[in-house]
C-alpha cells in the first residue's frame, strides 16, 4: 500500500502496445526518498540476504524456493508491510511474496519477519510488472492482492494507474485457474475504474453477489491496517473487489 504521492510528473516512452509492460515508459509509482530507521536499515542489511529476491534470480521454482508445495499469495505494493506480516503470521501453511519499491517499507517488513521468525515470506524490491513477467511462473499463484494502490486521481494521470487491461491479463496468466485477484481501494472513482476494467477482462468472473456487485463486503481475512482504520474514523469508504480466474 504505497501512500499516494500525487506527483505531477509523468514518464512517457515510444514503446508500442506489444512491448513488455515494464518497457512502455509509464510507471504506476514514484520513488520517494525517506529516512531509514535503525530497524529498517537492519532489515535491508541483515535480513535481506535470507528473504530478499531480485530480478537477477530469474524465473522461480516456487516449491524449491520455499522448500515445499503450498498455496501461494503475492501482494503488490505492501507499503510498510503490516497487512502482509499479519497474514504470513496467521497463515503459516501459506507462502507469501511481497513486492514493494520503497526502501523503508521493505526494511520494516524484513525486520518484522525476522523478529517473528517467519519462513513463509519472500520479498522483491522491484517493479511489480517485471517480477510478474520475468520471475513468477504462469498458473503458479492462488491469490494476487493489490490493496490501496495509488489512485492517480487527476484525469491526465489515469494512464499511470496500475489497473489497466494489459496488467490484469498479465495477472490472469500468473493465477492458477480458480485463483483470485483481490483489489481494494479507498477512492470510489478508482473502484469504479477497477470494476470496469475487470468486468471487461476475459477469463475472470466477479465473485460478488447480485446484492453487492461489483463489490464484495470487506473480507474478514483482509487485515484492517492503521491506514484503513484511520480512514474509517474519518468516514472514508473502502471498496473490495475479488475476481476469480475461470479460464
Amino acid at each position: 500500500m504505497s501512500d499516494p504521492s500525487r506527483d505531477d510528473t509523468a514518464t512517457t516512452g515510444p514503446e508500442g502496445p506489444d512491448a513488455p509492460l515494464h518497457r512502455r515508459g509509464i510507471k504506476s509509482y514514484v520513488l520517494r526518498a525517506g529516512r531509514m530507521t535503525q530497524a529498517q536499515t537492519r532489515g535491508l542489511e541483515e535480513v535481506w540476504p535470507r528473504l530478499g529476491l531480485t530480478l537477477a534470480d530469474g524465473r522461480q521454482d516456487l516449491d524449491a524456493l520455499f522448500g515445499c508445495a503450498a498455496p501461494r499469495v503475492v501482494e503488490i505494493g505492501f507499503g510498510m508491510g503490516a497487512s502482509l506480516i499479519e497474514q504470513a503470521e496467521t497463515h503459516l501453511d501459506t507462502d507469501f511474496i511481497g513486492i514493494e519499491v520503497h526502501a523503508p517499507g521493505v526494511g520494516k517488513l524484513l525486520d518484522e519477519a525476522d523478529k517473528r521468525r517467519l519462513t513463509n515470506l519472500r520479498i522483491y524490491r522491484e517493479d511489480a510488472l517485471r517480477v510478474l513477467e520475468e520471475c513468477l511462473p504462469e498458473a503458479s499463484l492462488d491469490t494476487l492482492q493489490l490493496f490501496f494502490p495509488d489512485p492517480w486521481p487527476k484525469k491526465k494521470h489515469h494512464k499511470r494507474r496500475i489497473v489497466q487491461p494489459a496488467f490484469v491479463e498479465l495477472v490472469r496468466t500468473r493465477l492458477r485457474v480458480g485463483g483470485t485477484f483481490h483489489l481494494a481501494t479507498d477512492w470510489e472513482a478508482y473502484a469504479v475504474w477497477m470494476a470496469e476494467v475487470m468486468d471487461a477482462a476475459p477469463g475472470y468472473a466477479n465473485t460478488a453477489t447480485l446484492e453487492t456487485a461489483p463489490y464484495v463486503p470487506r473480507p474478514a481475512f483482509r487485515p484492517l491496517t492503521k491506514f484503513e482504520a484511520r480512514g474509517e474514523k474519518l468516514g472514508h469508504g473502502v471498496w473490495d473487489l475479488i475476481y476469480r480466474r475461470v479460464e
